[in-house]
């Protein structure tokens, strides 16, 4: 059921991590859900940005935390922040022992260094 435009309530998220870091061995940051597609990508902190990819990729506006805890999301094509919004298929976020940055065995010791 589709209850506004951009967002898709019966989608669950792609994975537990970055569908593209995931697919060439990368790491990210923290990790954003499309709220219409459920494409797992990594945020803008992340060395490679795919969530912001996939928007400009499929056009696809509306982004929601995939991070434990967190509820908010965004609108890449007004630049809103909205801190809720309607419930998504689960999971809400990657699992709670998965770390961050990620995945483990793949971030690099200086990955702080490596941010923006």
């Amino acid at each position: 059921m589709r209850i506004v435009e951009g967002y898709d309530v019966n989608v669950p998220p792609s994975g537990t991590g970055c569908a593209e870091c995931e697919e060439a061995g990368g790491w990210w940051f923290h990790l954003r859900r499309c709220a219409q597609c459920g494409h797992i990508g990594c945020c803008d902190d992340s060395p490679e940005k795919h969530a912001t990819a996939h928007y400009h990729a499929t056009g696809h506006p509306v982004i929601r935390s995939f991070e434990p805890g967190e509820a908010w999301f965004w609108n890449y094509a007004t630049d809103e922040l909205y801190p809720t919004g309607p419930e998504l298929a689960p999971p809400a976020s990657h699992p709670a022992d998965q770390p961050v940055p990620g995945p483990e065995g793949r971030v690099p010791a200086n990955w702080a260094e490596t941010l923006r």
